[in-house]
């Protein structure tokens, strides 16, 4: 078949990508077009996302493409991270910047929320992990403050639904990101309207789900012609990000079946599940508080949000601006330095959400528990990937325990397969075969699924084949697991549950 070319606006909490692809049918080549920061704002009290500033970073990278490959882009797709919105009122007014998760509003909104509607019967309509900045506590928040905002509401959109807004003028709510809100039933494939009532948060802002893979519509007119992209459609990928980048792992799957394999969808967050065919709905699933999301294809993402490569991020910017220069080379070398196993954390403790003087986060809870605190740069990244390796070994068991069986190899997808070292610590801790890569797996995953719209592609297993034989993989296997044991006893013993 003829080469076509698919556009991925891949946009993460800490940086945006616009990525082609160029697929052939059987093999795909990519190639960055634009590269942009992101980050939130604080400002009057509110940690806001730049949304003028995404969008022209949008703009310029769709004319970069366009430039780039004029007459021949014949779609283009936008994922983001989870949980967050945007509000729009009467006539289609947009109400405001967007507010990141990491803001402090959420803080008690789990327990406001419980204390109307029991943890069990939030979990039976929305199988959901229970995190305080999901998209039901951000609305309960703004609905305690009597915030006009949300009274003059008339449609709600996902980070990823807005931008489909901006560019083709069509509202809708995909399903994959729409499955991040904690008011989206899995069971029954529509919004948990009674939970939204019983709330007293307002339906009437819910709209339509469409499924990923929907060609939504052709950019609109003024913006076809001012960018060169006259014919240009918006197919909508898998618009959460972990959603588009599970359909990338490079993974021989047979339809129907119990996985044996699992993944880490692994940069800002680390997301590790599986692919299953089903929602699990259960007592125990709540219990180990996993979440089901909507996958590509009908399937589901059975997974736990832990977190990831946040803690270096931070730590990174909080020594920067102390006047180091620090880069990822820096810490792998660093870290390797350092010696091993001689302080944890649990990197899913509260006090590590918002962004803060991370190093010394880290030392105040070494300090909380008892234990020595790091005291370089190198010992405080080896806490932070030690503790993310043994996080993973803890969630493999569960994994398997939900899975109904055993996982023998973890795909690492996404920017933290490039870490080797925390690629080789997972591998050791977990005492199993790890397979990192491909690296931009989420633009990946946005550009197969935007090929299965367009007929290019005829499965997603066979969007798996391609993926296998474009993108190279570095594999791990277990060198020293026996140390890690004991280390796994001694990291048990911090955590709450």
């Amino acid at each position: 078949m003829a080469e076509q070319i698919f556009l991925a606006v891949d946009m993460g909490a800490s940086s945006g990508r616009h990525l082609a692809g160029r697929f052939d049918g059987r093999r795909l080549a990519l190639e960055e077009i634009h590269r942009f920061d992101n980050g939130p704002v604080a400002m009057a009290g509110r940690l806001f996302w730049d949304l003028p500033g995404l969008w022209n970073s949008v703009v310029q990278g769709l004319r970069a493409a366009a430039a780039k490959y004029p007459g021949q882009i014949h779609s283009v797709g936008v994922d983001t991270w989870g949980c967050d919105f945007a509000l729009l009122g009467r006539g289609d007014e947009l109400l405001g910047n967007p507010v990141c998760y990491r803001d402090a509003r959420t803080e008690g909104m789990i327990e406001r929320a419980t204390a109307i509607v029991s943890r069990e019967e939030i979990f039976a309509q929305t199988g959901l992990q229970f995190m305080r900045f999901n998209t039901l506590f951000q609305l309960l928040a703004m609905r305690l403050e009597n915030s006009p905002l949300l009274a003059a509401a008339e449609s709600l959109l996902m980070m990823p639904d807005l931008f489909h807004w901006l560019l083709t003028g069509q509202k809708a709510n995909e399903l994959t990101i729409a499955s991040t809100t904690q008011f989206f039933d899995p069971q029954r494939g529509d919004w948990a309207t009674d939970l939204f009532q019983r709330l007293q948060l307002p339906t009437k802002i819910l709209g339509r789900i469409v499924q990923p893979g929907t060609i939504l519509g052709p950019l609109l007119p003024e913006i076809a012609a001012a960018m060169g992209l006259s014919g240009v459609q918006v197919a909508l990928p898998g618009a959460h990000d972990t959603a588009s980048a599970v359909v990338a792992v490079p993974a021989k799957s047979d339809s129907g079946q119990r996985p044996d394999w699992c993944y880490i969808s692994s940069g800002t967050w680390s997301l590790m599940g599986v692919e299953t065919p089903r929602p699990v709905v259960t007592d125990r699933c709540r219990e180990l508080n996993f979440t089901n999301e909507a996958g590509v294809g009908g399937t589901t993402r059975l997974l736990k949000n832990i977190c990831g490569l946040w803690l270096l991020q931070e730590c990174r910017r909080c020594w920067n601006l102390a006047g180091g220069v620090y880069n990822w080379t820096d810490f792998e070398r660093l870290s390797a330095a350092a010696a091993p196993f001689e302080s944890f954390i649990d990197v899913d403790d509260p006090s590590f959400v918002s962004p803060g003087d991370m190093p010394e986060a880290i030392r105040a809870f070494c300090r909380r528990t008892g234990q020595t605190p790091p005291d370089s740069v190198g010992g405080v990244v080896r806490c932070a990937l030690e503790s993310m390796a043994l996080k993973y070994r803890r969630v493999l068991g569960w994994l398997e325990e939900l899975n109904g069986g055993p996982i023998e190899t973890i795909h690492i997808i996404g920017g933290g397969a490039q870490n080797r070292q925390l690629s080789q610590m997972t591998a050791d801790a977990c005492n199993r075969h790890v397979v990192a890569g491909p690296v931009e797996a989420t633009a990946i995953g946005n550009i197969m699924v935007q090929a299965l719209a367009a007929s290019a592609v005829g499965s997603i297993a066979a969007a798996r084949e391609a993926i296998r034989a474009s993108f190279p993989v570095e594999e791990f296997l277990p060198q020293n697991p026996a140390p890690w044991d004991a280390a796994h006893a001694r990291f048990q013993s911090l955590l709450p549950l």
